[in-house]
């Protein structure tokens, strides 16, 4: 007979993921952990109003995050997933303090972090990704405590969240900025590319194509989302947290921006795979 969680256990597990970006490029990760996850409900709030995070402040994207946080847990999310690098960079350790014990807190750069300490050990590791993320040095220090002699070389590539979020991309005209990034001698003689901004899996295979044409088997492309959806199936398995499944009924997810527009809500599509209906929440009224 198979055994079944005490009822308050069984609560817990049923309460949702909470995932936050500063827009929709979280939803790239949301729709890892949906499919890694396919019983959990999500609940995922897009700050459209202050995108993009990667040319503010620290202390806005502070501010930002504890807002959206308490929505999530007044959503009760048993899990807040920060699917956004330049808010793991800028505010994790904040909202993991103000979170406390209400629910467990996961970022997207320690996953990727482990993966390559683990995996490029003693090989050279390029990164691309927001200013706010590549100036706050962070990959770089995690990198290096692991004592993997990982070379990081990362560059700051301001242009390709703002082209993939106004739909240009899968194009000559992004095909173009993506090159003039990529030939940067910062990048030169990488072993393996960090996607490090939830934007650029949409143009993963742009990217791709460009190593392909100029080094053929030579760079690998990385795209955090995986890992960081195995880092939170794994959480939910160990601590007995994983929503039982639901009688074939699919989970109900809920979307919420902080700014609304209706092509916006149409180009969700391309990042979670699917349509899906967005609510209008704003942070600050």
């Amino acid at each position: 007979m198979p055994h079944s969680l005490p009822s308050a256990a069984t609560d817990a597990a049923r309460r949702p993921i909470g995932i936050f970006d500063s827009g929709i490029g979280g939803l790239t990760v949301a729709r890892a952990v949906a499919r890694a996850l396919p019983h959990e409900r999500l609940v995922y709030f897009g700050d459209t109003a202050h995108l993009p995070y990667g040319d503010k402040s620290q202390a806005a994207i502070q501010a930002y995050a504890v807002k959206i946080c308490d929505l999530l847990l007044r959503q009760h999310c048993k899990l807040i997933l920060i699917a956004c690098h330049s808010a793991s960079a800028a505010a994790y350790e904040l909202v993991r303090e103000y979170v406390g014990s209400k629910a467990q807190v996961v970022n997207v750069i320690d996953p990727i972090v482990q993966l390559v300490g683990a995996e490029y050990a003693g090989r050279p590791v390029g990164l691309i990704g927001t200013k706010q993320t590549v100036n706050s040095n962070v990959y770089k220090k995690k990198i290096d405590e692991l004592d993997r002699g990982v070379d990081l070389h990362s560059l700051a590539t301001p242009l390709l969240a703002s082209m993939v979020e106004e739909g240009f991309y899968d194009n000559s005209i992004s095909a173009d900025i993506i090159a003039s990034y990529l030939d940067n001698p910062a990048l030169s003689g990488i072993e393996a590319l960090l996607l490090a901004c939830t934007h650029y899996p949409l143009i993963q295979p742009q990217i791709e194509a460009y190593y392909q044409g100029r080094a053929p088997g030579r760079v690998a492309v990385l795209d955090p989302s995986n890992v960081v959806a195995a880092t939170v199936r794994d959480y939910l398995h160990t601590h007995e947290l994983a929503a039982p499944a639901a009688n074939g009924a699919a989970p109900a997810h809920h979307f919420y921006v902080s700014d609304f527009t209706r092509s916006f809500e149409e180009s969700t599509r391309l990042f979670f795979g699917q349509a899906v209906q967005l609510e209008h929440y704003p942070l600050w009224e």
